[in-house]
């Protein structure tokens, strides 16, 4: 059984750092296209970025050179470090697995992630 779990978010002023987990369980990160997305109030959730089983990433064009995604496969953890935070950058961040895409993530589509955390808040402030 798939279970993630986020944590790490919080309110930040813009400017700021934040280093997003995803404590994940039922999953190996050897084979397994992890995400983490983003959901602002009144707008549709979004890939920001994916590592896949091979460990390449993938990033959203709006968070290059911003956004970091690594893991620790002993911990099982996921990770999305934030810099210069902007208050755009606020909403429900989420990490997601999909089991179909074992070695590359070839997409940030959430329609493409079958297993989902129950999110962290962030909110960044002027």
């Amino acid at each position: 059984q798939v279970q993630l779990v986020e944590s790490g978010g919080g309110s930040v002023q813009a400017g700021g750092s934040l280093r997003l987990s995803c404590a994940a369980s039922g999953v190996s990160f050897s084979s397994v296209c992890m995400g983490w997305f983003r959901q602002a109030p009144s707008k549709e959730r979004e890939g920001v970025a994916g590592v896949g089983g091979y460990g390449r990433t993938i990033y959203a064009d709006s968070v290059k050179g911003r956004f970091t995604i690594s893991r620790d496969s002993d911990k099982n953890t996921l990770y999305l470090d934030i810099n210069n935070l902007k208050p755009e950058d606020t909403g429900i961040y989420y990490c997601a697995a999909d089991l179909t895409s074992q070695h590359y993530c070839y997409s940030l589509a959430p329609v493409d992630f079958g297993y989902w955390g129950q999110g962290t808040q962030v909110t960044v402030s002027s």
